[in-house]
Parts: structure tokens; C-alpha cells; sequence
């Protein structure tokens, strides 16, 4: 009797595609998805002014479509043993490397090491790069949207760094309403109550599936609100972070019996901001700033006039840029905006927006259609 075959013990094994049947590919896309993923493909990030590489992140948001056509995004849970955000609900991703050529390449890097997400464009096309955020942690984090289209990759999780993944409707973060039933409807919040994906690195086979990936809570979070209600879905608070207040925002995983965190901080903040730009509209029932908040190129302005880390890293990079100019420009187009808003400000955007060059986000957005080609959606 032979030996059995061994088992495939490497990425570019596990990644090799397996044989399914023609309908399994097929999933429906709703036309609000259609729509999300051609202003996401669409948009364009403004300028940025030169970031020290040795304080420069990137994360991946890697988007796939649902059994029943929704866009969902791939979350996970950090690992339990780290020294460092132990635990918390993240996005794959993290510094740049000397050997990385772009952003792209880092966020791309990152996923592969910790999920095992191919480093493939074809089967994970990009769809935009965000304007960067900045961390609690002195990083300036750029976010890499890209769409996973092949529906037999498999993670495969790091468990050193991750301990689970599992995925969160994208359109759920434009309201404060859950996406599943609440503590008050219900004694407990089963894991796999809303997503089409949950895995953990201990048992890599999912145990829901239609595209067979899930996603993670960053790890450049900023502190989550100091007490989380388990019966509301969302919940935020505002704290003074550089010239104003700064809203951190919070949103339960319908997974908080089980032990899993908020996705709060950094990630939520760059999950709202996906969605805002890919659906076009702002969210319901809360507002994503506090009253008068800075944008986020004035922030990181702020910072580098400020942080003896980023001060350190600019000399040791050599560059040569007037950010007390950078700061005061950004201030005083804020200032100019605060003046000039009425008081009832619009809910909705036209299709197709994206984030106005303040460096502020959603928020302040406008008409922009990338003259770049893109693949068709």
C-alpha cells in the first residue's frame, strides 16, 4: 500500500487554486456593490507632502463580495501573546520596509505574512490608496483598498500575530444601527452571527464560507472609548488630540461574548472612510467629527512641528519641507470652512466623491474622477 501523499506545507501550495465547478464562482452583486467598488476604483488620493519613511505604515483593507452581494471586509483579532495592542481587532498591515517599493507593496506584504493573502494583483486587484492617517503611536498609516475576486483562496493565519479572522459588512459603518441582534434581543451573540467568514489560526477551515477569507482590527488603533455599552452598536467620544478634539469611534463585532474587542480607533476611522467614499453618502445618525475637528493633514502637520520623534526622522531622512507653513495653511482653510458652514450641514453626497485635499477625508469631498485606467468592475 503506498504512502499517502504529504500535505502541502507551504503559501504557494496552500494558494495553488483548487477545482470547483463553474457556478461555485458565481456570487450576485448587488448594484449598490457595483456601485462602492466603481467609485472606490475611481477615486484618487491628493497629494501628500514627503512622510519619513522610518515612521510610514500601511494597512491593507481587503474587500470581497458576500453570498448575497454585499461588500464585506476581512478583520482580526491580534494575537493574544503580543507585547504590544494584544488582542485587538485590527487590520493587516505595518512598517515599511526597506526592500518595499511602494505603500502597496507594504500593505501587501503585511497581509501575506500574517493572513496569507496572496501577493497576486490579478486575483486582488487594487482598488485606491487613502490620503494617511495618523497613529497614537507616531505612525502615518495609509490605508491600501483592494478587492479579493477569487473566491478559492483559503487564509492561512500567523498565529504568532493573529489569532482570528472573520469579516464585517462594509455598508455598516455608515449607521448606528447593528448589523445583528443586540445583548437586549438576545442572551448571547453567536460567532457567526453576521459574516460570511470566520477562521482561526488553530483550525484554518472556515467555518462559513462563500470566499474563504476574514479580516483584522489594526494594529495603529487608538485607544478605544473607556467604556463600551454592549448594547449599542456604536458609540464614540471625543478626545483632544493635537490642535482640537478628535472623534475615536467604536463599533461591536456581534463577537463580544466570545471575547472579541470593538473595531475602534485607527481601523474604524479608515473603515468609515471606505465606506463613505464607496457608497457615496455620510453616515446615519451620528456625525464622523467632533464639532471644529482638524483634519488629518493639519494634525500630522501639527505633529511633525511638535514630535521629537518625527522632527528626529525628518533630519535623519533629509527632508526638507516649511511644515510650519504646511500647519498654518491647513488651519486657516479649516477656519475659513468652520466660518462659511451653515448650520445644517448635507447628508448625502453625489456618487463618485472623494476626500478634498485638506487631508480631512469623507467629510469634505468634491467631484473627482481619476484620469488614471483601472481595470474595468
Amino acid at each position: 500500500m503506498s504512502s499517502p501523499r504529504p500535505r502541502a506545507n507551504t503559501l504557494i501550495d496552500l494558494h495553488r487554486p483548487k477545482r470547483v465547478t463553474p457556478t461555485a464562482l458565481v456570487i450576485p452583486l448587488k448594484k449598490e456593490s457595483r456601485d462602492c467598488l466603481r467609485h472606490l476604483a475611481r477615486y484618487e488620493a491628493p497629494h501628500s507632502p514627503p512622510y519619513p519613511n522610518s515612521q510610514s505604515a500601511a494597512v491593507l483593507v481587503a474587500l470581497f463580495i458576500g453570498r448575497w452581494g454585499d461588500i464585506y471586509v476581512l478583520l482580526s483579532r491580534r494575537s493574544a501573546t503580543l507585547s504590544s495592542y494584544a488582542g485587538d481587532t485590527a487590520l493587516p498591515g505595518g512598517r515599511v520596509d526597506r526592500k518595499d517599493s511602494s505603500l502597496e507593496d507594504t500593505a501587501r506584504r503585511e497581509a501575506f505574512e500574517e493572513i496569507g493573502l496572496p501577493i497576486d494583483r490579478r486575483r486582488v486587484p487594487l482598488l485606491c490608496i487613502l490620503p494617511p492617517f495618523l497613529a497614537r503611536s507616531h505612525l502615518i498609516v495609509t490605508p491600501v483598498v483592494v478587492l479579493i475576486t477569487d473566491p478559492t483562496l483559503r487564509p492561512i493565519l500567523n498565529a504568532p500575530e493573529v489569532d482570528t479572522l472573520f469579516s464585517h459588512p462594509l455598508a455598516s459603518f455608515l449607521h448606528d444601527r447593528a448589523p445583528f441582534p443586540l445583548p437586549s434581543s438576545s442572551p448571547f451573540l453567536p460567532d457567526t452571527a453576521l459574516d460570511d467568514v470566520a477562521t482561526t489560526a488553530s483550525n484554518t477551515k472556515p467555518t462559513v464560507s462563500t470566499l474563504q477569507f476574514p479580516e483584522q482590527d489594526e494594529k495603529y488603533a487608538g485607544p478605544p472609548p473607556p467604556r463600551i455599552n454592549p448594547k449599542e452598536y456604536h458609540t464614540y467620544h471625543d478626545m483632544t488630540w493635537g490642535p482640537t478634539k478628535v472623534r475615536i469611534h467604536s463599533f461591536l463585532t456581534g463577537r463580544e461574548a466570545s471575547g472579541m474587542k470593538p473595531i475602534a480607533g485607527l481601523t474604524a476611522s479608515i473603515l468609515l472612510e471606505v465606506a463613505t467614499i464607496g457608497y457615496g453618502r455620510r453616515p446615519e445618525g451620528f456625525d464622523m467629527e467632533s464639532p471644529g475637528e482638524a483634519g488629518r493633514r493639519e494634525r500630522i502637520a501639527w505633529e511633525m512641528n511638535r514630535a521629537q520623534r518625527f522632527i528626529d526622522a525628518l533630519k535623519r531622512e533629509g527632508i526638507k519641507w516649511d511644515w510650519q507653513k504646511e500647519e498654518r495653511r491647513e488651519r486657516e482653510r479649516r477656519e475659513a470652512t468652520l466660518a462659511a458652514t451653515t448650520t445644517t450641514r448635507p447628508r448625502a453626497l453625489t456618487a463618485g466623491v472623494t476626500a478634498a485635499n485638506d487631508g480631512k477625508g469623507p467629510s469634505d469631498t468634491h467631484l473627482h474622477r481619476s484620469s488614471k485606467p483601472k481595470s474595468r468592475l
